[in-house]
């Protein structure tokens, strides 16, 4: 039997990636439903106490959040898939019969991370595509309690900014730069502690320094009258970043959309490494799809009858699940700004990378 330098004999490579990718589908599959069903037990009464939702309120609700739980499980899956895997040849002796034949440890598992590096680049996609706009639109239909959510794109809805002692505040933002429009627009002009007006408007836009506001409505606090005006200009110094960026949800917009976000805060002056450390973690995230073999390789090798089996599967999924607590603790500690943003990204993957390769060259090559 001939083998490559790299991978196995091509019937055996087909047959290892078959095997691994239908068993973690298999194992994904399962996760997913109990888990959406438990999810939907305690949701459920939240999305009904709407007047008007339904059944179709709560098929939404399963179309929004299965992308979440698919991206976050997914590599728990291929951990588990890789395991059932590499137990099952072992146990029927098929990887004692490779090795037999000349094929090492790393050519025993070149099929399966090719497979997961597929997968890994497949979830990319997906979660680029798909589980952020499903993240994006799921926050907005909980922001008004399951509620009616407007059909607004490109839109920054409830926007509060301070100038100096007084608040403004716009019930939604549209343009970028110098066309953004505020609309909707609320002032309030403290001195102190002490509320001294209330300015509406229907519009503002930049000019003057400062924003122009249209149709003005003048609430005096003390004497309780209202002045109308045509036109009031307000926030001076108050530049259009402060109402567009005001709030960035990196999990509800795509990589290119998020690199936009960060582009334009660090032209405005404002910090932006926490927004970068999950930048960084959309490219390491979806990798760790193509770790998992590897982590969870000591389970395929030693011989099935030393009674150590049971062992070697628990030592699997241990680094597996110490994978996710590293890669969890780092992005938090990125996010605070205690790790920079790509040693936070990406410094438990390349950790674990070398501690799965040094466990199997000592155990197995």
């Amino acid at each position: 039997m001939r083998t490559g330098p790299f991978f196995p004999p091509k019937t055996i490579s087909w047959y290892m990636a078959r095997l691994f990718i239908a068993r973690s589908a298999g194992v994904l599959a399962g996760l997913i439903i109990v888990l959406m069903a438990l999810d939907l037990l305690g949701e459920s009464g939240n999305i009904l106490a709407y007047p008007g939702n339904g059944d179709a309120a709560l098929w939404h609700y399963v179309s929004l959040r299965v992308p979440q739980l698919v991206q976050r499980f997914l590599p728990f899956a291929i951990l588990l898939g890789t395991l059932i895997t590499l137990v099952a040849m072992n146990q029927n002796s098929e990887i004692i019969s490779m090795k037999a034949a000349g094929i090492s440890a790393h050519q025993i598992l070149a099929p399966l991370f090719l497979a997961s590096l597929a997968v890994a680049a497949l979830s990319f996609w997906f979660n680029d595509h798909v589980v952020a706009r499903a993240t994006a639109a799921l926050s907005a239909w909980q922001d008004v309690d399951y509620g009616k959510v407007p059909d607004h794109r490109g839109i920054v809805s409830n926007v509060w900014v301070r100038a100096g002692e007084d608040l403004i505040h716009a019930d939604t933002v549209t343009g970028r730069g110098a066309r953004t429009v505020l609309h909707r627009v609320s002032l309030y002009d403290r001195a102190g502690d002490r509320l001294m007006a209330i300015t509406t408007a229907d519009t503002a836009a930049q000019g003057h320094g400062g924003w122009v506001l249209r149709n003005v409505r003048e609430f005096n606090v003390g004497q309780g009258t209202v002045t109308p005006r045509p036109t009031l200009v307000i926030g001076r110094g108050v530049t259009a970043d402060r109402f567009t960026l005001s709030s960035v949800d990196p999990d509800g917009l795509s990589f290119r959309a998020l690199n936009r976000a960060i582009g334009d805060l660090r032209a405005a002056g404002r910090p932006t490494a926490s927004l970068q450390t999950v930048l960084w973690h959309k490219l390491s995230g979806p990798l760790s799809a193509f770790l998992m073999p590897l982590l969870a390789s000591v389970a395929g090798f030693g011989l099935a009858r030393s009674g150590k089996m049971f062992i070697r599967a628990v030592i699997g999924m241990a680094l597996g699940f110490a994978y996710f607590v590293a890669d969890n603790f780092a992005l938090a500690m990125g996010n605070i700004g205690a790790y920079p943003p790509l040693l936070a990204a990406w410094a438990p993957f390349l950790l674990f990378l070398l501690i799965g390769e040094a466990v199997l060259i000592r155990t197995e090559e």
